[in-house]
Protein backbone atom coordinates (compact mmCIF):
# COMPACT_ATOMS: atom_id res chain seq x y z
CA UNK A 1 0.00 0.00 0.00
CA UNK A 2 2.90 2.33 0.68
CA UNK A 3 3.97 2.10 -2.96
CA UNK A 4 0.43 2.89 -4.07
CA UNK A 5 0.37 5.85 -1.69
CA UNK A 6 3.54 7.20 -3.29
CA UNK A 7 2.10 6.88 -6.79
CA UNK A 8 -1.07 8.72 -5.81
CA UNK A 9 0.64 11.52 -3.90
CA UNK A 10 3.43 11.92 -6.47
CA UNK A 11 0.92 12.32 -9.30
CA UNK A 12 -1.11 14.86 -7.29
CA UNK A 13 2.05 16.78 -6.42
CA UNK A 14 3.28 17.04 -10.01
CA UNK A 15 -0.18 17.94 -11.32
CA UNK A 16 -0.46 20.68 -8.69
CA UNK A 17 2.83 22.25 -9.77
CA UNK A 18 1.99 21.92 -13.46
CA UNK A 19 -1.34 23.67 -12.88
CA UNK A 20 0.44 26.61 -11.22
CA UNK A 21 3.07 27.11 -13.92
CA UNK A 22 3.13 28.58 -17.38
CA UNK A 23 5.59 28.89 -20.24
CA UNK A 24 9.20 27.84 -19.65
CA UNK A 25 8.61 27.02 -15.99
CA UNK A 26 5.93 24.52 -16.96
CA UNK A 27 8.03 23.10 -19.80
CA UNK A 28 11.02 22.73 -17.47
CA UNK A 29 8.98 20.58 -15.10
CA UNK A 30 7.67 18.38 -17.91
CA UNK A 31 11.17 18.03 -19.34
CA UNK A 32 13.22 17.84 -16.17
CA UNK A 33 11.31 15.58 -13.79
CA UNK A 34 12.60 12.38 -15.33
CA UNK A 35 14.21 9.14 -14.23
CA UNK A 36 16.72 10.40 -11.65
CA UNK A 37 14.45 13.04 -10.13
CA UNK A 38 11.56 10.62 -9.79
CA UNK A 39 13.92 8.12 -8.14
CA UNK A 40 14.91 10.76 -5.58
CA UNK A 41 11.25 11.47 -4.88
CA UNK A 42 10.45 7.77 -4.42
CA UNK A 43 13.60 6.30 -2.83
CA UNK A 44 14.80 9.22 -0.71
CA UNK A 45 12.20 11.90 -0.06
CA UNK A 46 9.10 9.72 0.36
CA UNK A 47 10.69 7.36 2.94
CA UNK A 48 12.13 10.39 4.73
CA UNK A 49 8.98 12.50 5.10
CA UNK A 50 6.08 10.64 3.50
CA UNK A 51 4.73 13.72 1.70
CA UNK A 52 5.82 16.48 -0.66
CA UNK A 53 4.75 19.59 1.25
CA UNK A 54 7.33 22.34 0.77
CA UNK A 55 9.25 20.43 -1.92
CA UNK A 56 9.33 22.13 -5.34
CA UNK A 57 10.44 20.18 -8.44
CA UNK A 58 12.45 21.96 -11.15
CA UNK A 59 12.59 25.21 -9.23
CA UNK A 60 13.63 28.38 -11.04
CA UNK A 61 16.52 30.40 -9.60
CA UNK A 62 18.83 33.12 -10.93
CA UNK A 63 22.59 32.70 -11.20
CA UNK A 64 25.24 35.38 -10.61
CA UNK A 65 24.66 36.69 -14.15
CA UNK A 66 20.93 37.07 -13.56
CA UNK A 67 20.16 34.16 -15.87
CA UNK A 68 17.39 31.72 -15.01
CA UNK A 69 18.02 28.02 -14.58
CA UNK A 70 16.23 25.21 -12.78
CA UNK A 71 17.50 23.22 -9.81
CA UNK A 72 16.18 19.69 -9.47
CA UNK A 73 14.43 20.30 -6.13
CA UNK A 74 13.96 23.15 -3.71
CA UNK A 75 12.71 22.43 -0.20
CA UNK A 76 11.56 25.43 1.80
CA UNK A 77 11.19 25.32 5.57
CA UNK A 78 10.32 28.67 7.05
CA UNK A 79 13.11 30.99 5.92
CA UNK A 80 15.47 28.11 5.08
CA UNK A 81 16.05 26.94 1.52
CA UNK A 82 17.53 23.56 0.60
CA UNK A 83 18.57 22.71 -2.95
CA UNK A 84 18.88 19.07 -4.03
CA UNK A 85 20.72 18.36 -7.26
CA UNK A 86 20.85 14.86 -8.76
CA UNK A 87 24.25 14.60 -10.45
CA UNK A 88 24.72 12.24 -13.40
CA UNK A 89 28.40 11.65 -14.25
CA UNK A 90 27.54 11.08 -17.90
CA UNK A 91 26.21 14.60 -18.26
CA UNK A 92 29.63 16.01 -17.32
CA UNK A 93 32.06 13.43 -18.64
CA UNK A 94 32.67 15.13 -21.97
CA UNK A 95 31.64 18.66 -21.09
CA UNK A 96 34.22 20.36 -18.87
CA UNK A 97 32.50 23.73 -19.31
CA UNK A 98 29.15 22.37 -18.07
CA UNK A 99 30.86 20.74 -15.10
CA UNK A 100 32.51 24.05 -14.23
CA UNK A 101 29.26 25.97 -14.66
CA UNK A 102 27.34 23.59 -12.38
CA UNK A 103 29.97 23.89 -9.66
CA UNK A 104 29.97 27.68 -9.95
CA UNK A 105 26.18 27.70 -9.60
CA UNK A 106 26.47 25.56 -6.49
CA UNK A 107 28.98 27.97 -4.99
CA UNK A 108 26.78 30.93 -5.86
CA UNK A 109 23.72 29.35 -4.25
CA UNK A 110 25.67 28.65 -1.07
CA UNK A 111 26.86 32.25 -1.06
CA UNK A 112 23.18 33.24 -1.19
CA UNK A 113 22.54 31.12 1.94
CA UNK A 114 20.98 28.18 0.15
CA UNK A 115 21.83 24.76 1.58
CA UNK A 116 23.04 22.78 -1.44
CA UNK A 117 23.00 18.97 -1.36
CA UNK A 118 24.41 17.20 -4.43
CA UNK A 119 23.52 13.52 -4.85
CA UNK A 120 25.14 11.03 -7.20
CA UNK A 121 22.60 9.35 -9.46
CA UNK A 122 24.78 6.22 -9.61
CA UNK A 123 24.96 6.01 -5.81
CA UNK A 124 21.23 6.52 -5.51
CA UNK A 125 20.62 3.67 -7.96
CA UNK A 126 23.08 1.27 -6.35
CA UNK A 127 22.87 2.22 -2.69
CA UNK A 128 19.73 4.27 -1.94
CA UNK A 129 19.85 3.36 1.76
CA UNK A 130 23.21 5.14 2.09
CA UNK A 131 21.91 8.27 0.37
CA UNK A 132 18.76 8.22 2.51
CA UNK A 133 20.83 7.90 5.69
CA UNK A 134 23.09 10.79 4.70
CA UNK A 135 20.20 13.09 3.76
CA UNK A 136 18.42 12.19 6.98
CA UNK A 137 21.57 13.01 8.95
CA UNK A 138 21.98 16.38 7.22
CA UNK A 139 18.34 17.33 7.80
CA UNK A 140 18.11 15.84 11.31
CA UNK A 141 18.28 19.18 13.20
CA UNK A 142 15.53 20.63 11.04
CA UNK A 143 13.36 17.49 11.17
CA UNK A 144 13.69 17.52 14.96
CA UNK A 145 12.39 21.09 15.08
CA UNK A 146 9.52 20.06 12.80
CA UNK A 147 8.64 17.22 15.14
CA UNK A 148 8.48 19.62 18.08
CA UNK A 149 6.11 21.88 16.17
CA UNK A 150 4.07 18.90 15.01
CA UNK A 151 3.55 17.89 18.63
CA UNK A 152 2.20 21.39 19.30
CA UNK A 153 -0.24 20.98 16.42
CA UNK A 154 -1.20 17.48 17.58
CA UNK A 155 -2.34 18.93 20.90
CA UNK A 156 -5.20 20.57 18.99
CA UNK A 157 -6.59 17.07 18.44
CA UNK A 158 -8.19 14.79 21.01
CA UNK A 159 -6.30 12.00 22.73
CA UNK A 160 -7.65 9.20 20.51
CA UNK A 161 -7.07 11.23 17.33
CA UNK A 162 -3.45 11.80 18.34
CA UNK A 163 -3.02 8.13 19.16
CA UNK A 164 -4.38 7.10 15.78
CA UNK A 165 -2.12 9.50 13.89
CA UNK A 166 0.94 8.27 15.73
CA UNK A 167 -0.10 4.65 15.25
CA UNK A 168 -0.52 5.28 11.53
CA UNK A 169 3.00 6.74 11.28
CA UNK A 170 4.42 3.68 13.04
CA UNK A 171 2.63 1.35 10.61
CA UNK A 172 3.61 2.87 7.24
CA UNK A 173 0.80 5.44 7.62
CA UNK A 174 -1.96 2.79 7.40
CA UNK A 175 -4.57 2.14 10.10
CA UNK A 176 -6.59 -1.09 10.19
CA UNK A 177 -9.41 -0.54 12.72
CA UNK A 178 -9.45 -4.08 14.25
CA UNK A 179 -5.69 -4.00 14.76
CA UNK A 180 -5.77 -0.42 16.02
CA UNK A 181 -8.54 -1.28 18.48
CA UNK A 182 -6.47 -4.14 19.84
CA UNK A 183 -3.31 -2.05 20.13
CA UNK A 184 -5.03 0.94 21.72
CA UNK A 185 -7.35 -1.24 23.82
CA UNK A 186 -10.52 0.50 22.67
CA UNK A 187 -13.58 -0.71 20.74
CA UNK A 188 -13.31 -1.09 16.97
CA UNK A 189 -16.33 1.17 16.39
CA UNK A 190 -14.60 3.87 18.43
CA UNK A 191 -11.57 3.59 16.14
CA UNK A 192 -13.77 3.87 13.06
CA UNK A 193 -15.58 6.87 14.54
CA UNK A 194 -12.34 8.77 15.12
CA UNK A 195 -10.83 7.68 11.80
CA UNK A 196 -13.86 9.25 10.10
CA UNK A 197 -13.33 12.43 12.11
CA UNK A 198 -9.71 12.53 10.94
CA UNK A 199 -10.89 12.09 7.35
CA UNK A 200 -13.15 15.12 7.83
CA UNK A 201 -10.22 17.09 9.28
CA UNK A 202 -7.98 16.23 6.34
CA UNK A 203 -5.54 13.97 8.20
CA UNK A 204 -6.74 10.56 7.03
CA UNK A 205 -8.02 9.19 3.74
CA UNK A 206 -10.40 6.23 3.56
CA UNK A 207 -9.14 3.42 1.29
CA UNK A 208 -11.97 1.64 -0.61
CA UNK A 209 -11.32 -2.05 -1.27
CA UNK A 210 -12.56 -4.40 -4.01
CA UNK A 211 -15.73 -4.13 -6.04
CA UNK A 212 -17.82 -3.39 -2.95
CA UNK A 213 -15.63 -0.36 -2.17
CA UNK A 214 -15.89 -1.09 1.54
CA UNK A 215 -13.51 0.71 3.87
CA UNK A 216 -11.14 -1.58 5.76
CA UNK A 217 -8.16 0.75 6.06
CA UNK A 218 -7.41 4.43 6.55
CA UNK A 219 -4.27 6.23 5.42
CA UNK A 220 -2.54 9.05 7.26
CA UNK A 221 -2.01 11.74 4.65
CA UNK A 222 0.88 13.26 6.56
CA UNK A 223 0.38 16.97 5.92
CA UNK A 224 -0.03 19.45 8.81
CA UNK A 225 -2.29 21.87 6.97
CA UNK A 226 -2.78 24.33 9.83
CA UNK A 227 0.73 25.75 9.63
CA UNK A 228 2.18 24.03 6.57
CA UNK A 229 5.06 22.92 8.74
CA UNK A 230 6.67 20.36 6.46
Amino acid sequence: MNGLSFEIEHEKWIKKHLSRRQGERRDALKRGHGYGNRMFAEKIWWPLLGHFTGLHPEYEVKDWRGRSYFVDFMWTLGGLRFVFEIMDFGSHGKERSKYRLDLNRGLFLQAQEFHVIAISLDEMKENPSFVLAMVRSILAPYLSAIQDERETVYRKFGKIERQLMRLAIRHDRIVCPPQAAKELEIHKQTVIKYCRKLVERGKFRAIPTGTTRKIYHYEYIGSIQSTDLL
